[in-house]
């Protein structure tokens, strides 16, 4: 099963790229750009990744991104990851990323933009890697500075495969950015958000009913509405689930106890993702491994996850096509 899942053609759709950054490329960084670290070491880092919730995690995760401030830094952070995705049958990264969270440190956009897209040109080159680049809002910040952000983005509107909503969910409504995801509508833009992680299920049906979303980043707690798991079903919208990332920041306790089957026999359109690898215990190999282990799930089952990212996901029908045919040669 091991290798079936290896070889099986993944597409991630929940990927934060800052939480790629694993703590041997940050102390490179940090030595390229001269930045003082809290810590000694990258054992010293690892062990601060045990995390109480939400909020002490993206306190670590705002940290650790301070070592980001040229466009090859950013270039190197992309390309680490997509190097490491590949070689886990990765064939399709979404990598969401903060500006705001640059921006508010001086680091201009165009730097970022630079430096993602040429390794997002590069991975697809050398790797056979498609991506697409989703802009995300943080939502503990105004909706006036998200779209400011979202104009300031004009050049790159282009670029920019849909806008998101992440960061502290908790008090910090979907409907906090109707104007700025109308706005983002208009300009003709997909929409995607956070909802339904920390935040109650109400959130899930803002972030559909107030920013017409196409997907639902983490949804886990729609179980709560049974009204409203039966419109997602209705509607296939998929939400990414993210596993590990559910464990590590306590949305629950072990994986065994995750409502991954019940949202499955729901018949719910689920996607597996790592959301910040580098911080939650592993990339897309590791969630399909362990929701082996902890579910017994089989070929079969997750072939239609692979299928339901695929389908889900911002890429050209030419790709979609050929990715939908590899994924029909392994089931056989």
């Amino acid at each position: 099963m091991q290798d079936f899942l290896t070889r099986l053609p993944k597409a991630e759709l929940h990927l934060h790229i800052e939480g790629s950054l694993e703590p041997e490329l940050m102390f490179a960084l940090a030595q390229r750009n001269g930045v003082a670290l809290p810590y000694a070491s990258v054992e010293e880092v690892r062990a601060a990744y045990d995390f109480d919730d939400l909020q002490s995690f993206l306190n670590l995760y705002y940290q650790g991104m301070a070592v980001l401030r040229t466009a090859e830094d950013f270039f190197d952070l992309a390309m680490d990851y997509f190097r490491r995705a590949h070689a886990e049958g990765v064939v399709h990264v979404e990598l969401s990323f903060d500006p705001q969270a640059h921006l508010s440190r001086g680091i201009r956009l165009d730097v970022q933009m630079e430096g993602l897209t040429r390794a997002m040109r590069l991975a697809e080159r050398e790797l056979d890697l498609t991506s697409a680049l989703i802009m995300s809002f943080l939502r503990d910040r105004s909706a006036d500075e998200a779209m400011e952000v979202l104009e300031l983005a004009a050049p790159y509107w282009e670029m920019i495969d849909a806008v998101g909503l992440d960061s502290a969910e908790l008090g910090h409504p979907p409907s906090k950015f109707a104007a700025v995801f109308e706005r983002a509508k208009a300009l003709g833009l997909p929409r995607v958000a956070h909802a339904g992680e920390e935040g109650p299920a109400s959130y899930i049906r803002e972030a559909m009913e107030q920013l017409d979303v196409c997907r639902i980043d983490h949804g886990v707690r729609c179980l709560e509405d049974p009204a409203l798991v039966a419109e997602l079903v209705e509607r296939r919208l998929p939400l990414t689930i993210c596993p590990l990332s559910n464990v590590r920041l306590k949305v629950v306790e072990q994986l065994d106890q995750h409502p991954l089957p019940a949202l499955l026999e729901a018949g719910l359109t689920l996607t597996l993702n790592s959301d910040d690898p580098a911080y939650f215990g592993g990339g897309m190999l590791e969630n399909f491994k362990a929701c082996e282990r902890a579910f017994g799930w089989s070929e079969e089952t997750f072939v239609d996850l692979a299928r339901n990212a695929i389908e889900a996901a911002f890429m050209s029908e030419a790709r979609r096509d050929e990715l939908l045919k590899r994924l029909a040669a392994m089931a056989g």
